[in-house]
C-alpha cells in the first residue's frame, strides 16, 4: 500500500484554486454516460448526490432508513461553522483554519483543513438560497454564536435543530434531482459488500431490509458517506442504525483505515440512567455559550446532593467550583470537547460528581438573570424542553446534569486531497473519512465538513478521476466479481444464522454488543494506558469467540430481520475493536481524543510526542485475525507553527 496524499503544489491559500484550474473535466454529453453510487443520505451523501446529479451524472443513492430525512445528521443541534465574520470580531478563513488545526491537536492534514475553512462561507450562501431558516439578529442579518475552541462567534444556527434544517435543505436539492431523473433513490437498503474489478471500485451488493433480497448495483465510481463508528461503544449519541460496517467492508477490500483510536467524547450528554438504554442523548454544545459548568467545592456537599439531602440550588455561589473557568480562564466553558470531557471526568473521579456520581451541573441561572428567561427560551427552548421530557427536571429552575459520552469518530477511511481512498474509484465523504479534524473535532465542524465535501469538493475531484472513465463503457453487474461478492454475502449471513443450531447457551446480538461496548468504554474510552489496552484486547477476543458459539439470531435471511442486520454489523465491530486498540497501543502519546495516562502534563493535559508521532497512521487489512500493517503519512506543517495546545 502506497499513500499519495496528492496535495497540490503552491502556497496554502492557492492550493484549492490551482487544483480547480488544472483539474480534468467531463463534458456534459459524457457525464450522461457515467454512473456514480452514493451510499448514505446524510448531509455528505445527500449534498454529493444532489450536486453530482445536477452536473449531469447518473447517480444511485442508497438510504438505510425509509427516508433520507431520517439520516443521523438530523440530530446535530448547535450549528455550523463558517468564516463570514458577520460579528466583526476578528474572524477570517485563516483564523478558522488555525482554530481547527489547534483543536485537532496538530494531527490533521494542513491542506485539507485550509480548504474546509476556505469553502465554509459558500456553504452558508448555499443553505440560505435553499431556505434554511438560520437565526437572525434584530436587523435581519444572520446571527452567530460561539462554540468550543474559538474566541470568535462563527457558528450559524437554527435554534437547537440546525442539523435538521440543513438536512431538509440538502433533501430538497436531492429531491429536485430525483424528480429530474438524474438521481435514483433506493430506500431501506444496506450495503453488504463492495465490488472491486481490476483494482477499481465498480459497485456494491445491498440487502433489501424489507424483503431480505440481495441486489447488485454497478457504477464507474462509489462514494461512501455512511458516517462514523461510535456505536462500537454501544452507548453513544449516535442513532442505533448509524454503524461503521460499510466503511469496514471497504477496508477489508484494501481501503486503508486511518487513526481509528481518535474517537471523540462529547462533554454535554444526559448521563446514563438505566441498563436498558440503547443510546444517549446529546445536549448541544451551544448550551456552553450561556450555561456555566460546576460541581460543589466541598465533597460533603457533593455527597449530600447524591444522597438527595441537598438540592443544587442550596449550594451558595462561594461553594461552587466553576472548574472550567478556573482551569482555563481564556476560554472558560468554551474549551474544546476533549478538554471539557477530561476535566469533568477528573472532578467526578475525585469525588465531586453529582447525580450518580458521574455527572456535573450545567447551570443557566446566571444567563436567565443577565438575559431574561425569554431570550434564553428563544435561543435554547427546544433543548430545554427535550431535557425536561427525558429527565423530568425543569432546567429553568434547577441546573441540568451532564456527563461525557462517545459522540464522533475522527478516524475513518484514509483519503487523499481528492477524498479518494486507496482503492481507485472509491471516495469517502463526511465522517466516513478521516481527513479534516485531526485528533479532536471542534464543535459545529461536522456539518461544515459534510456539506463542504458534498457540495464543493467531490463535484470537482470526482471529475478528475472520471475523466478517463468515459472510454470504459457501461459497467455490468453480471461479471464474476459481482457473483463472487453476492455469494460471499450469502455465506456470511448463513454462518451467522447457523450459530444457534449448535449453541449450548444462547444470547442475543444486543447482549454481545452491550458487552463489547462496556469493554471499549472501560478500557479504551476517555483514558487509556498500556495495561487497560492489553486487558481490552484479551476481553474483546474472548467475547468474539463467545459470540461465534452462543449468538442467537432468529428468523432467516430472506425476510425482514433486524437481529440479522445487527449481527452482521457486530461481526465487523469485533474486527474494528481490535484495530482501535492496536492503534491506541502504538500511539505512545496523548493528543486530542486519544488520552494515554502515561503521557500527560503535570496538570493533566495532553502530552504530544511530535518528534515520533507527527503522522497519520493508515492501516491495511491482512485478513481476519491477522495483525494489520501500518503505513505512515507524515504531517508536514508548512504554514502553521506547531505549539503546545493551550486554552488557559
Amino acid at each position: 500500500m502506497k499513500l499519495d496524499s496528492k496535495i497540490p503544489e503552491g502556497p496554502l491559500s492557492e492550493k484549492w484554486t490551482n487544483y480547480k484550474a488544472a483539474q480534468k473535466l467531463v463534458n456534459p454529453a459524457n457525464k450522461r454516460k457515467l454512473n456514480i453510487i452514493v451510499v448514505g443520505t446524510g448531509l455528505a451523501g445527500a449534498s454529493a448526490a444532489a450536486s453530482l446529479g445536477a452536473l449531469g451524472f447518473n447517480v444511485d443513492i442508497f438510504c438505510i432508513q425509509d427516508s433520507p430525512r431520517r439520516a443521523h445528521s438530523i440530530a446535530a443541534q448547535g450549528g455550523i461553522n463558517a468564516a463570514k465574520n458577520y460579528q466583526n470580531d476578528g474572524d477570517s478563513v485563516e483564523r478558522l483554519f488555525r482554530d481547527t488545526i489547534k483543536g485537532g491537536d496538530y494531527r490533521a492534514r494542513e491542506a485539507n483543513v485550509y480548504r474546509l475553512a476556505e469553502v465554509s462561507g459558500s456553504i452558508i450562501d448555499q443553505c440560505v438560497a435553499q431556505g434554511v431558516p438560520f437565526a437572525r439578529d434584530y436587523g435581519g442579518l444572520l446571527d452567530n454564536r460561539s462554540f468550543g475552541g474559538a474566541q470568535v462567534s462563527r457558528t450559524f444556527y437554527a435554534r437547537g435543530q440546525t442539523g435538521q434544517q440543513l438536512l431538509i435543505g440538502a433533501y430538497s436539492a436531492l429531491s429536485r434531482e430525483i424528480e429530474r431523473g438524474s438521481v435514483k433513490l433506493h430506500e431501506r437498503c444496506e450495503m453488504m459488500d463492495l465490488v472491486v474489478v481490476e483494482g477499481r471500485a465498480r459497485g456494491i451488493i445491498v440487502r433489501n431490509l424489507v424483503t431480505g433480497d440481495l441486489e447488485r448495483y454497478a457504477a464507474h465510481a462509489v462514494v461512501m458517506a455512511t458516517g462514523g463508528y461510535g456505536n462500537i461503544y454501544y452507548l453513544s449519541t449516535n442513532a442505533m442504525n448509524s454503524n461503521g460496517s460499510a466503511a469496514w467492508i471497504c477496508h477489508r477490500h484494501g481501503a486503508a483505515f486511518a487513526n481509528p483510536c481518535y474517537v471523540q467524547i462529547h462533554p454535554t450528554c444526559i448521563p446514563v440512567h438505566g441498563d436498558y438504554q440503547s443510546k444517549l442523548t446529546l445536549m448541544s454544545e451551544s448550551l456552553r455559550n450561556d450555561g456555566r459548568i460546576w460541581v460543589p467545592k466541598k465533597k460533603e456537599d457533593a455527597e449530600a446532593i447524591r444522597a438527595k439531602k441537598l438540592k443544587p440550588t442550596d449550594i451558595p455561589e462561594e461553594d461552587r467550583d466553576y472548574y472550567l473557568e478556573r482551569r482555563y480562564p481564556a476560554f472558560g466553558n468554551l474549551v474544546p470537547r476533549d478538554v471539557a470531557s477530561r476535566a469533568a471526568k477528573e472532578r467526578c473521579d475525585a469525588g465531586y460528581g453529582v447525580g450518580t456520581g458521574l455527572a456535573v451541573f450545567l447551570d443557566f441561572s446566571d444567563a436567565i438573570k443577565r438575559l431574561g428567561i425569554d431570550v434564553v427560551k428563544a435561543r435554547y427552548g427546544n433543548l430545554f424542553q427535550m431535557y425536561q421530557k427525558i429527565t423530568d427536571s425543569n432546567p429553568y429552575e434547577t441546573p441540568m446534569m451532564i456527563y461525557p459520552a462517545i459522540h464522533y469518530s475522527m478516524g475513518g477511511l484514509w483519503v487523499d486531497y481528492e477524498l479518494q481512498t486507496t482503492i481507485p474509484g472509491l471516495f469517502a465523504a463526511g465522517e466516513a473519512n478521516f481527513s479534516d479534524h485531526g485528533a479532536n473535532r471542534l464543535g459545529a465542524s461536522a456539518l461544515m465538513q459534510g456539506l463542504a465535501d458534498g457540495y464543493f469538493v467531490l463535484p470537482y475531484t470526482m471529475q478528475n478521476y472520471l475523466s478517463d472513465q468515459i472510454y470504459v463503457g457501461k459497467i455490468s453487474d453480471q461479471t464474476p466479481e459481482f457473483a463472487a461478492a453476492e455469494e460471499a454475502v450469502r455465506q456470511r449471513l448463513a454462518r451467522l444464522l447457523d450459530v444457534k443450531k449448535n449453541a449450548a447457551e444462547k444470547h442475543s446480538v444486543d447482549y454481545f454488543h452491550k458487552a463489547l461496548g462496556r469493554v471499549m468504554w472501560e478500557y479504551c474510552g476517555m483514558a487509556r494506558n498500556i495495561e487497560s489496552l492489553t486487558k481490552a484486547e484479551e476481553l474483546v477476543s474472548d467475547l468474539e469467540n463467545k459470540f461465534w458459539q452462543e449468538v442467537n439470531i432468529p428468523g432467516s435471511d430472506n425476510e425482514f430481520n433486524p437481529d440479522l442486520e445487527k449481527g452482521y454489523r457486530l461481526e465487523d465491530y469485533f474486527e474494528l475493536a481490535h484495530l482501535i486498540i492496536a492503534d491506541a497501543r502504538h500511539r505512545e502519546e496523548s493528543c486530542g481524543g486519544h488520552f494515554r495516562t502515561e503521557h500527560q502534563t503535570d496538570d493533566g493535559e495532553t502530552l504530544r510526542d511530535d518528534e515520533n508521532f507527527m503522522y497519520v497512521a493508515a492501516w491495511e487489512y491482512q485478513g481476519h485475525g491477522k495483525p494489520e500493517v501500518m503505513e505512515k503519512e507524515p504531517l508536514n506543517y508548512e504554514h502553521i507553527k506547531i505549539v503546545k495546545r493551550n486554552y488557559k
